[in-house]
């Protein structure tokens, strides 16, 4: 019996890790993200325009920049639906709202002037908003 339990024991230490290897290998080639348009994309080795250094961007600068443009194409207020949207579903983002917040304020005084950017104002992020546009100003 401990001969058998032995050899499973030995079995396992050598197949394991390479089974975990290869289905971690296996689960990171395929990226969905990489061509807005294609449905998968399969990332190689070899491939010749792979960047040799990858930037990570934290998620609430990548949620700001989102936002961002989505005020720049639509208004503040779609901007300031979508921060709360955010927040709430991923509560982690929460920390971050108030400077988002205030950023989307500043860049509605930029777009749209003082008088027009305070007519979006909402309690989002308490009043976050309403100060980036009066500092905007």
């Amino acid at each position: 019996m401990n001969q058998a339990a032995r050899r499973i024991g030995r079995t396992l230490a050598l197949v394991l890790p390479v089974v975990l290897v290869l289905s971690g290998t296996l689960a990171v080639t395929r990226v969905p993200w990489a061509a807005p348009n294609a449905e998968s994309q399969v990332l190689t080795a070899s491939s010749n325009n792979a960047s040799t250094v990858a930037t990570a961007r934290a998620p609430h600068e990548v949620l700001r920049d989102r936002l961002l443009t989505e005020l720049q194409e639509k208004n503040p207020g779609v901007a300031l639906t979508h921060l709360q949207e955010a927040t709430n579903g991923r509560p982690s983002l929460a920390r971050y709202c108030v400077d988002i917040a205030r950023t989307l304020g500043q860049a509605a005084v930029r777009k749209l002037g003082q008088k027009k950017a305070q007519g979006y104002a909402r309690p989002v992020c308490d009043t976050a908003y309403a100060t980036g546009v009066v500092q905007g100003h």
